[in-house]
């Protein structure tokens, strides 16, 4: 018989049922373990300081301090002996002998509790060991424990319960140390990233506690790990002097503690209660994995990296774009414009000064690069927004759009560009030159279009690289007060942030200029909205050019469908003589036909060109230059123009 099979059998299973034993009793320890952690943390770090009050110089201190109250009280005793020798040695409360006695106890006894307040201070600078304190404690109750036990006790019964409560207490002290000090090994998914697994490790309330207090973070605790689509996700309790605020304001601490790198994003918001906190690092995205590259009508402008649900383009509302050089500002907004350059019923128009990304859209959109391009369509959009504010039906907000009256996205692509144009244009102006536009209609039209226009279905779309709204800043404040949806990429300050978002943006943890670059963009979809983190789709200029071509929006312009048919051409037979061409409709004279023809009856300057022939300033402006430069109109010293004399001419 094979007596070593026989006992494997018999072992084995025993051996299964001790490995499960054990691994229930250490899985029940480890989630024990966090729990006591706090307890055990409050303990070391008070035995470690008093450890260290415990110093020779100290102890000298405390011993004198002992000896001088020793001869305080001896001294305290004598007096009040004496006090009451004279008391009974004399009747007469106001003799020599009774007054002295009394002033020497009373400075005794204010000697005595002097050098008693000193003993206690030397005690509190040289104290017990934490060890000695908890024996002394324990023994305060377990000494009449016993004795209280065998009191209770007879000859048939023993009492064991007073003495049982006090060695349960002071097992209970000595295990909840032993929790606290034990070491969790912390279990980590073999699915996370290397970067992650160290994170959740120094994220586990374990961890945290043993660490906290070296950063200045004692006082609050952590929970197990939570991995979402969008990183980790820990709640913190905030124990004592903690709150949410003070709690954000140890970024830095925590990064340290957490030993994350400096690129990776941590947030960190109020959570469900005045006493609780929520980190999250975004260690990953709901987008990743997700191809945003290019463009098709349709798409989504991006994706949620929290939900990852789309992110559909917003044609039709008012929007800021802002983000810093190099976070991907042109890449991202180029879907909205092709989007909304789309369809029969919608127009492009492009204001850009830098002409950059205006001449990918020439072929799709209106562009405006010169000061006086941008006047003239401004002027033209301000003209439309009026004409079709006087359509809008009653009981309607906004005018019904279609191919006649398509909706208009006006993209100024840099803001801060507009502006410092604007300004210059102004300034150079003011010498006084007649007949010279008006260059701060460029931003009063502007700030027309964002207040006014969205009923007129005009739809202002303003981006900028700096959004500080001051002197020099990238976004006039009175369009800046009518856009309430907002996009910020990458941002260079905290001050930005504000700007876009609010004033209480980095309070709430809307920190546009820790955002990582390029084409991640934080989006707010109102005023009171939080905005929330999206991938933004990834559009080349190439891919610009390389779209279709769509109609260009002109004032006055009327598609081609809406013209009425042509009446057929009448029949005729084929032995009839070929009939008569129809003759050709004359042209229309064209603007800078008008101002020629103007300026021939004697008009002088170009407000009175306007007046004569009705055409608006910017474009009686732009007219006159091109006069000019072909050398068909001349312009005086004092600004009046005149028609140049033809050769072969004849004068008066």
């Amino acid at each position: 018989m094979d007596y070593s099979e026989a006992f494997r059998k018999i072992a084995e299973p025993t051996k299964s049922a001790w490995t499960s034993t054990t691994r229930a009793t250490t899985n029940t320890l480890d989630s024990l373990s966090p729990s006591f952690a706090p307890f055990a943390a409050r303990w070391d770090a008070e035995a470690d300081r008093r450890a260290k009050l415990r110093t020779p110089e100290n102890l000298k201190a405390l011993l004198e301090a002992q000896r001088a109250y020793n001869s305080a009280r001896s001294t305290a005793t004598q007096a009040k002996a004496q006090r009451r020798v004279a008391k009974a040695n004399s009747k007469n409360p106001l003799s020599s002998v009774r007054r002295a006695a009394r002033a020497a106890d009373k400075g005794a006894r204010a000697h005595a509790a002097d050098a008693q307040s000193k003993l206690k201070g030397a005690k509190a600078n040289y104290p017990a060991t934490l060890r000695r304190c908890a024996v002394q404690a324990h023994a305060v109750h377990a000494v009449p424990g016993a004795v209280s036990s065998w009191l209770m006790s007879t000859a048939e019964h023993w009492v064991i319960w007073p003495g049982t409560l006090s060695a349960s207490l002071i097992a209970l002290n000595a295990g909840a140390l032993w929790l606290g000090r034990r070491t969790v090994t912390v279990p980590v998914d073999d699915a996370l990233s290397a970067e992650e697994q160290r994170l959740v490790e120094r994220l586990d309330p374990s961890y945290w506690v043993q660490h906290a207090d070296e950063r200045g973070l004692s006082g609050t605790v952590t929970t197990p790990v939570e991995v979402t689509p969008a990183g980790l996700v820990t709640h913190v309790r905030l124990d004592g002097r903690w709150t949410p605020t003070a709690f954000r304001a140890k970024g830095e601490e925590i990064r340290a503690l957490l030993g994350a790198r400096t690129g990776l994003r941590i947030e960190i918001k109020p959570g469900t209660h005045g006493d609780r906190a929520t980190i999250t690092l975004r260690t990953r995205s709901a987008a990743d994995g997700i191809d945003l590259n290019g463009w098709k009508p349709g798409d989504p402008w991006g994706l949620d990296t929290i939900t990852g649900e789309p992110v559909m383009v917003p044609l039709g509302r008012r929007m800021l774009i802002a983000g810093t050089s190099g976070s991907g500002k042109s890449w991202s907004t180029r879907a909205l414009l092709a989007e909304a350059s789309e369809r029969a019923d919608h127009r492009l128009v492009v204001i850009d000064p830098k002409r950059v990304e205006a001449i990918n859209w020439e072929h799709r959109a209106r562009t405006a690069i010169s000061a006086e391009e941008v006047l003239d369509v401004t002027d033209e959009l301000v003209a439309e927004m009026h004409e079709r504010l006087a359509l809008v039906p009653r009981g309607r907000d906004t005018i019904e759009i279609s191919e006649a009256r398509p909706r208009i996205t006006v993209f100024v692509d840099e803001g801060a560009e507009v502006i410092t144009m604007a300004r210059k244009k102004r300034a150079k102006a003011s010498d006084g030159v007649p007949g010279d536009p008006d260059w701060s209609r460029i931003m009063d039209n502007l700030g027309t279009l964002a207040r006014m226009a969205r009923a007129a279905e005009i739809i202002l779309i303003w981006a900028t690289q700096k959004p500080t709204m001051d002197a020099k800043g990238g976004i006039d404040p009175q369009i800046s007060a009518q856009i309430t949806y907002r996009a910020a990429l990458a941002l260079s300050t905290s001050g930005e942030s504000r700007v876009v978002f609010g004033e209480d943006a980095t309070e709430k943890g809307w920190h546009a200029h820790e955002l990582p670059m390029p084409g991640v963009a934080l989006l707010r979809s109102g005023p009171k909205a939080p905005p929330h983190p999206i991938r933004t789709r990834a559009f080349s200029p190439l891919d610009v050019i390389a779209l279709p071509g769509r109609p260009v929006w002109q004032r006055g312009d009327v598609p081609a469908t809406s013209a009425p048919a042509a009446d057929p051409a009448p029949l005729r037979l084929v032995k009839d003589a070929p009939a008569a061409p129809a003759a050709a409709a004359p042209t229309p004279p064209s603007n800078r036909d008008k101002v020629e023809a103007a300026i021939g009856a004697g008009a002088t300057t170009q407000a009175d060109v306007a007046l004569v022939t009705g055409i608006n300033k910017g474009s009686v402006s732009k007219a006159v230059k091109q006069l000019l430069d072909d050398g068909a109109v001349l312009k005086a010293q004092d600004g009046t123009l005149s028609l140049a004399t033809k050769p072969g001419a004849v004068s008066a």
